[in-house]
């Protein structure tokens, strides 16, 4: 979600917003799913969770990405080199990249001879979703996001301080 034009604390908030959301999102997938013990792949259910990093671009990158048009005065051209497209967003962004992994850690097994998806020997592996670690998840994605949303308001009320002098 890119909303802030000439406002870059406009865009930094909204990504942290918008990647809470992404957490959220999941966390109640999980929730949702905790007691599925066959899906269609016929395992138990897998707890999700998303990973979240920064983009690694090179000076010149970062610097193209910035400007779109600056080019730095080199003596050699092999000292800097200027890339011809710019990776990542154009005109700048936040540089963060988020990615939806699985959990493989094994669920529980637990005997129950009368469940349809108990094995030859009557146990049954649970999904590895742990309510407690999804509730606490949920809280942290929570606040992250209204400190977000805090920071969004901050920067709008500068914004519009600056146009009332």
């Amino acid at each position: 979600m890119k909303i802030g034009g000439n406002f870059p604390g406009f865009d930094i908030s909204a990504k942290g917003m918008s990647v809470q959301r992404q957490r959220m999102n999941l966390i109640a997938e999980n929730i949702a799913n905790a007691d599925v013990t066959r899906t269609a792949d016929g395992q138990p259910y897998k707890r999700k969770f998303l990973v979240v990093s920064e983009k690694q671009n090179t000076f010149s990158g970062n610097l193209m990405q910035q400007t779109g048009t600056l080019r730095l005065a080199t003596t050699d051209q092999a000292h800097i080199a200027m890339p011809a497209e710019v990776p990542g967003q154009p005109g700048g962004g936040t540089g963060l990249v988020s990615k939806e992994m699985v959990d493989q850690k094994m669920g529980d097994v637990v005997y129950m001879p009368d469940s349809p998806d108990a094995d030859k020997n009557g146990y049954v592996q649970e999904s590895n979703v742990n309510i407690v670690t999804e509730m606490v998840d949920m809280i942290s994605a929570t606040r992250s996001y209204e400190a977000n949303l805090t920071a969004l308001d901050s920067s709008k009320q500068m914004v519009k301080d600056s146009l009332g002098i």
